[in-house]
């Protein structure tokens, strides 16, 4: 299965029509989270990838609610968070929101660690695991040199072992790709990103 996946949208116009033109090429589509800005634009974000063909599933960010995403999203459009499913045998489950708590205020929605590991208890096999947020040590170095994943979703990673574990969230670790034990690791950011999946 070809996959195209992304993160942080942030309503860019220009990325969105890339990742649609592409998506022409994919047999399944991921989005990792962040596709408006601080809780606003979601509907407009959505209508910018509702031509998308191929199956849609999204994670939300933490700049959009689950419930505010399953709302906005058009028809057909899958929405995971703390939850899964399955498409033509390959396993998905989403994880949305920022992990650990972030320093951004009100406007952002997050997850403890601990809340985080109940939801991610819930899957107990998964060939792609979706979260916001990286894995604490892959993909999560800020400008500032600070690591700040998430415990939680490495220990997932660890215990799950799935083919691939796609991130977004912190933009100054954008095209990260590594690997923990058999799993691929990527920080996708909006661009194009390309992977294989086999169930």
């Amino acid at each position: 299965m070809r996959i195209l996946a992304f993160s942080d949208l942030h309503m860019s116009r220009n990325h969105a029509n890339q990742l649609v033109t592409a998506s022409a090429e994919a047999d399944l589509v991921i989005g990792a989270g962040d596709f408006c800005k601080m809780r606003q634009g979601l509907d407009e974000a959505m209508e910018m990838l509702s031509s998308i063909a191929s199956p849609l599933v999204l994670v939300p960010g933490n700049a959009e609610s689950a419930e505010e995403l399953t709302q906005a999203a058009p028809q057909g459009v899958h929405v995971l968070h703390g939850s899964g499913m399955t498409i033509d045998g390959l396993r998905l489950f989403g994880l949305g929101y920022g992990v650990p708590l972030t320093p951004f205020g009100d406007w952002s929605c997050d997850l403890t660690e601990a809340e985080a590991t109940e939801l991610l208890d819930r899957c107990d096999g998964t060939d792609i695991l979706i979260a916001h947020s990286p894995p604490k040590g892959y993909g999560d170095v800020t400008s500032t040199g600070d690591a700040v994943g998430s415990t939680a979703v490495r220990d997932a990673i660890e215990r799950l072992q799935p083919q691939l574990s796609l991130h977004g969230h912190i933009h100054d670790s954008w095209g990260y790709r590594g690997t923990l034990g058999r799993t691929q690791i990527a920080n996708l950011g909006p661009r194009v990103n390309w992977f294989e999946g086999a169930a």
